[in-house]
């Protein structure tokens, strides 16, 4: 039986894979999938891969493709969500800032460098014509982090998926002020190069049984139920993200690798541009 390591978040758009784990789909395939959640996000799981402590990432665009571009050795080998990432920009509850403005020349809170809430913080300052150069940030690794530096005043502001972040919403932790979408498919799934020459036959049966979940995931009886119980979430807010998710059975298009490639140049968050066939694997 082959072993992959696979890391993602902790959040709600991973439960196929978690269903086809617990139900032995993979099993049934002489596949033994390892799974580590990464409540840090696309930074923690960038430099797991560097290290080769998982062999494959379920991972924010434009962070691998970043990290791809700054030496990981890495590739991706499918879309996972083909749909953007809602961001939802975030303040402690109690704090003065009622509107995006208010936010300008304050301090972001981010898991880490190269995370999504680092990379996404560029994109929303470029939306609304902020002086990119002077953004600031206050790393706090995780979403525990975050409340605290709200709440104590060291950060001013926090970038996290609009839905896992929304029951802080609820209970009046945080504040919400502005949505910012990605302007691309916003998961991907990236593999190591050691695991794509040594175990491409065993990704690619990874990836056929794992399709084969995503592609009748939403149709499946009362999924917006045990999706509400195991994330804790609302069942109404569920039911939102369910219409606007879409997961992707294909690798990500050429055209979509170069918005990613421009926009991060133009943030200066990438020195240069590199070819598909340097970013991407087909199995």
């Amino acid at each position: 039986m082959k072993t992959i390591k696979v890391g993602g978040v902790p959040e709600h758009f991973n439960l196929p894979w978690h269903l086809c784990i617990e139900n032995n789909k993979f099993e049934s395939e002489d596949l033994n999938i390892v799974w580590k959640d990464f409540p840090e996000g696309t930074g923690a799981m960038c430099k797991a891969l560097r290290a080769g402590e998982i062999d494959v990432a379920v991972i924010l665009t434009e962070g691998i493709i970043r990290d791809i571009i700054n030496g990981n050795p890495s590739k991706i080998i499918q879309t996972y969500i083909a749909s953007p990432l809602i961001w939802g920009i975030h303040v402690d509850a109690r704090s003065p800032y009622k509107n995006i403005e208010d936010l300008k020349g304050t301090k972001a809170a981010i898991s880490r460098e190269g995370s999504g809430s680092h990379l996404m913080a560029y994109v929303n300052a470029e939306h609304k014509n902020w002086d990119i150069d002077k953004l600031k940030f206050e790393i706090i690794n995780n979403l525990e982090g975050a409340v605290e530096a709200l709440k104590n005043d060291k950060a001013q502001y926090f970038m996290w998926e609009h839905f896992t972040t929304k029951p802080l919403v609820d209970n009046k932790t945080f504040r919400l002020v502005a949505d910012c979408p990605t302007p691309w498919p916003c998961f991907v799934i990236a593999a190591t190069d050691e695991i794509i020459k040594k175990d491409s036959v065993a990704l690619k049966k990874m990836l056929r049984v794992l399709n084969e979940e995503t592609k009748g995931f939403k149709q499946q009886k009362e999924i917006d139920l045990q999706l509400s119980e195991r994330y804790e979430q609302k069942l109404e807010d569920i039911r939102k993200w369910l219409d606007v998710t879409r997961w992707s059975q294909k690798q990500i298009s050429s055209e979509d690798l170069e918005k990613v490639q421009k926009n991060l140049l133009r943030l200066n968050l990438i020195d240069h541009e590199v070819s598909s066939e340097k970013l991407t694997h087909k199995l």
